[in-house]
């Protein structure tokens, strides 16, 4: 159940208009009172004889007895009461006592002969009430509404138990504002999916991935078409930054700005410089060098090098220490922020829901190290500057790597914040790992089903080599991949590490026993990208020539081959990886 206290407003009549509308809404279907202060408002809803100026001139009156000059400016509280979507239809009855709990425990009206405001809730959907007060109590003064959004959030925690609803997560304040209910009408009028909130802290979300500078910082979100104003100090020091839609105006014709930290807690400009400030601090010289010498080259290149990087921070956040953790965990979100703007259009919309969902997964308490975090942030910056992928070749093969690889390092983030205790967190990336199973499933569904052709055209005697290679490399999971159609997918990949140079048993050991596969739909998938991403093998098949299978047929056999050097492609190869 969630309770959500919108600013202050001032007009009354306004809201109880929009409140009993059922023209415009498609959930306003029934629009009535389930329980005011005195139990016996006017509902203009069910009495034909009751109309909305009645009900506004009664709530109204505490505030119109005051002086002119004493009535305060915003004397309109609003929350709304929504249920979760899996939740049982609550009766009206139930819906009046959860209005009077949460009235008394944000202080609107206490109760227990404490004087109280005025208030009315009105039922207009099956699965939520809208709760309106005026903030001036009977006797003339303000209500103790102190810390009301929070207020009603622990109360609501207390309702679901009580009824045997969805429990949700409770909060630590460091989620980004929601946007209002104005603001949600704003966009419904408007034709748009989501708030202009949202598209704003989206698109600053992704114009920070990978970021180095305030100049850098500032000309993305030009180039991505906002409105941008500038705080600076006396000094001509640059203080913060306000954002907007070109086409998301007041009602004076004017652009809505909003403030980078009404967009999200770590979009202020402050925090924002702390992600490339930390890039100077004093980072493992083998990993800065690596990250340096990383280019953007192709999309496929920026997405190897992004799996490469993910997996290592694997590792980081599931024996790390906490400060450190944090920022590779914030750092994932703008992997996947970059990854969700440079994805193909079948993969898109999954990349960007699981980008959004993570949002919430990447702030808790925990102050991040900066600058541990600098592959990452490397990663990210890579995937923006090698642009859109093709979602097809080596391309598409690559993004299918770097799913994979990704869907680990937010489980693992999901396990941190579990372990820290941090709800919200924990369920967020949880989401965001969901989206991402079905992005994979669909990016790899054309670079797998090649090598699984591959490996059904490989000799019986192959076969059975492969077979006995990985029951002694893998005894205990040997017979779970047999058993898996992802396992001719394998077998082609040991034999093209074969036929590359490499030992395929130490490597299928090596890559099984560096992270935890029990979270894996298919371990055979699994394996198959990391050894092609630690071999340095093509993520694409499609156009590798059948030597590397013949080669291995001739291994099989007992011919004698030339084997090359571990890491290495022979020129053919090479060729076989450009995208179509």
């Amino acid at each position: 159940m969630i309770p959500s206290v919108n600013p202050s407003g001032s007009d009354t009549r306004g809201l109880l208009y929009y409140l009993y509308e059922t023209g415009k809404y498609e959930d306003h279907t029934d629009p009535h009172l389930v329980a005011s202060f005195d139990g016996m408002s006017p509902d203009p809803g069910r009495d034909p004889n009751a109309t909305l100026k009645d009900l506004q001139q009664l709530l109204d009156q505490p505030v119109m007895a005051l002086a002119k000059h004493a009535r305060p400016a915003k004397h309109v509280w609003h929350t709304s009461v929504r249920a979760d979507p899996g939740d049982r239809i609550l009766s009206d009855k139930e819906w009046a006592d959860i209005a009077r709990r949460i009235v008394a425990a944000t202080g609107i009206d206490p109760g227990d002969g404490q004087p109280g405001c005025r208030w009315a809730a009105v039922r207009h959907a099956e699965d939520h009430i809208h709760i309106v007060a005026t903030l001036v109590t009977e006797d003339g003064h303000r209500p103790d509404d102190f810390r009301s959004g929070a207020r009603a959030q622990a109360e609501a925690r207390l309702i679901e138990k009580e009824l045997g609803l969805h429990q949700v997560a409770p909060g630590d304040g460091t989620a980004a504002q929601r946007p209002t209910s104005a603001e949600r009408h704003k966009a419904e009028r408007q034709g748009r999916e989501r708030t202009a909130r949202e598209e704003l802290r989206e698109t600053v979300r992704r114009a920070v991935a990978g970021a180095r500078s305030d100049e850098e910082f500032f000309d993305r979100l030009a180039a991505a078409g906002l409105l941008i104003r500038k705080r600076a100090a006396p000094s001509g020091d640059l203080l913060g930054y306000k954002v907007a839609l070109p086409d998301d105006l007041n009602k004076d014709g004017e652009p809505v700005f909003y403030p980078g930290a009404r967009l999200a807690p770590d979009l202020s400009l402050p925090r924002i410089r702390e992600r490339w400030a930390g890039e100077a601090q004093d980072v493992p010289a083998a990993r800065r060098e690596d990250a340096i010498r990383t280019g953007p080259g192709s999309p496929a290149a920026a997405r190897r090098g992004t799996a490469s990087a993910v997996w290592q921070a694997v590792l980081v956040v599931e024996h790390g220490e906490d400060a450190v953790a944090a920022a590779h965990i914030a750092a994932a979100g703008e992997v996947l922020d970059a990854l969700a703007k440079t994805s193909a259009a079948h993969t898109r919309r999954e990349l960007r829901d699981a980008a959004t969902a993570f949002e919430r997964a990447s702030r808790s308490h925990v102050r991040a190290i900066r600058g541990h975090d600098r592959a990452l942030r490397q990663a990210a910056r890579n995937l923006v500057q090698g642009g859109p992928a093709l979602g097809r070749g080596e391309d598409g093969a690559t993004t299918a790597m770097a799913i994979d690889m990704l869907f680990f390092l937010i489980t693992a983030a999901a396990h941190w914040h579990a372990r820290k205790g941090h709800a919200q967190q924990a369920e967020a990336a949880t989401r965001a790992a969901e989206y991402l199973r079905t992005a994979y499933q669909t990016a790899a569904a054309q670079p797998l089903g090649v090598l699984y052709q591959r490996g059904r055209r490989l000799s019986r005697p192959m076969l059975q080599r492969q077979t006995v290679l990985l029951r002694e490399a893998l005894p205990e999971l040997a017979e779970q991949i047999l058993a898996e159609p992802g396992w001719y997918a394998l077998a082609a990949t040991l034999a093209e590490a074969e036929a590359a140079g490499h030992d395929p048993a130490a490597l299928l050991s090596d890559v099984a026993g560096r992270r935890e596969l029990g979270t894996a739909d298919s371990i055979s998938d699994v394996l198959v990208w990391r050894m092609r991403q630690t071999a340095d093998l093509p993520a694409d098949a499609s156009h590798l020539p059948e030597t590397s299978t013949a080669r291995s047929r001739s291994a099989a056999r007992g011919t004698p081959t030339r084997p090359s050097a571990p890491g290495r492609r022979r020129s053919g190869e090479e060729t076989s990886r450009k995208p179509r």
